[in-house]
């Protein structure tokens, strides 16, 4: 037995302004249809078809550069730093919430021979007395441990993730200022037309007199 329906239960398709975007972009043979919006639906399959075609050679390009770029800087700090022993003068603070390490007085002997002393982090509680490695140039100055190989891989992803995000943003503004510059064109079709047709839809069929 068929349910019965009351006619105010009757719901029809909520329309979003996506469906009607897309259903304003498909392709079709809709005589509605105006040029500019083939022109616009052929312009967004242009853009997604370069980016899908060339997302891969963005990341490509952008790794290989910064892989290479990141091995050449490793390969110098390397030449230009060299690993010491540093004995500590005091003992480092000991550990507290949020900090796991300290800063503690320390001497260590410089790839020219010469003993130099500075501030050197440890471990929290580090006792008097121990030793630690630290990097240090060439005339025996603190200095950053050259790149790991980890920090390499690290850089070269994040270059291949932001290749393809800048490659997607190059993309979406060049399809906005398309999509404006032929709305705009819409625009002024619409109002052509509507000067040219707009009279028989007024009394008599007379075209609009000046001050109407």
């Amino acid at each position: 037995m068929r349910a019965w329906r009351s006619p105010g239960n009757h719901t029809s398709p909520r329309s979003t302004r996506l469906g009607r975007v897309l259903r304003g972009l498909r392709p079709d043979r809709n005589p509605l249809r105006r040029g500019s919006d083939r022109a616009e639906t052929a312009m967004l399959a242009v853009l997604l078809a370069a980016f899908l075609a060339g997302a891969p050679f963005a990341a490509h390009a952008a790794g290989s550069w910064t892989y290479a770029t990141s091995v050449r800087e490793a390969q110098a700090q390397r030449a230009a730093t060299h690993q010491v022993r540093a004995t500590l003068l005091q003992t480092a603070a000991p550990w507290s919430v949020g900090a796991g390490g300290a800063e503690a007085q320390a001497r260590w002997k410089a790839p020219d021979g010469q003993v130099r002393t500075g501030q050197v982090f440890v471990l929290s509680g580090a006792a008097v007395g121990s030793t630690v490695t630290i990097w240090v140039n060439q005339a025996g100055r603190l200095t950053d441990s050259p790149l790991e190989p980890s920090q390499v891989v690290g850089r070269t992803n994040m270059a291949r993730v932001l290749a393809v995000i800048a490659l997607a943003v190059t993309l979406i503004a060049i399809g906005l200022a398309g999509h404006w510059a032929l709305h705009r064109r819409r625009l002024a079709a619409w109002d052509a037309e509507w000067m040219a047709t707009g009279a028989r839809w007024r009394p008599g069929g007379r075209a609009p007199a000046n001050g109407d």
